[in-house]
């Protein structure tokens, strides 16, 4: 099928999976998560993005993705959230990939063009966008008070009257419970949400947001606070 063609359901799932994969690992770069130099330099969507170098990471990353996309392509997934965390397991960030299915198809159908679809190069050129605005995102946010022993998780939320799907075969199901703390209904009233992007395929649309935890605002005051004792 060429990009020039609406895209089926099944493409929708496998391109809104990808760009999930290629966001976090441009996130992790761009928050300094891991240095510079465990990253190299790639290109997607025609726009040079960053990679993890490191297998152990690339594995967990590429599995999570797999259960994503696995989840989307029955329907399940409500949320899939990157949580950016210190040392004590405290959030500071949360990214917000946000799902929604617009239409039905039928199993039979899912290879087959949908009438209303956009096409791939369209949609590509959306994610393009996605991850400019992704690149810039520190002047937005501002550096983390506290940076060393960063870590994250990609946590999967499911509709609520989902269960996660039992993969065939021997291998253990590839998601365990999440940290409360570390979704969005851990998120306190004081936690700051900013919109990035959305886009609507005609199939599934897909939104992002980075939520700030009021922990991590509560550090900010405080960082700021001794900077100025400092200078007085």
């Amino acid at each position: 099928m060429t990009s020039d063609a609406p895209l089926s359901f099944n493409q929708a799932v496998r391109g809104i999976s990808e760009f999930i994969e290629v966001a976090i690992h441009n996130i992790l770069y761009v928050r300094q998560v891991y240095p510079a130099d465990v990253f190299i330099r790639r290109k997607k969507y025609n726009l040079p993005v960053f990679q993890s170098r490191h297998p152990g990471l690339n594995d967990y990353i590429s599995g999570a993705v797999k259960a994503v996309s696995d989840e989307l392509a029955v329907g399940n997934v409500d949320k899939v959230i990157m949580v950016i965390k210190n040392k004590e397991e405290v959030p500071l960030e949360r990214y917000i990939f946000a799902i929604q299915n617009m239409i039905q198809v039928e199993h039979f159908n899912k290879e087959t063009s949908v009438e209303e679809a956009m096409t791939a190069s369209t949609l590509g050129h959306y994610f393009r966008s996605f991850l400019v605005k992704l690149s810039m995102i520190e002047s937005e946010l501002g550096q983390y008070p506290l940076p060393d022993d960063l870590s994250f998780a990609i946590i999967l939320e499911l509709k609520d009257d989902k269960a996660p799907t039992v993969p065939q075969g021997k291998d253990p199901p590839p998601w365990v419970p999440a940290s409360t703390q570390h979704t969005t209904a851990g998120a306190s009233e004081g936690a700051e949400l900013h919109m990035l992007r959305a886009v609507d395929t005609g199939i599934i649309s897909l939104s992002l947001a980075v939520q700030e935890s009021e922990q991590k605002l509560e550090l900010e005051k405080q960082k700021n606070s001794k900077g100025k004792q400092k200078a007085t």
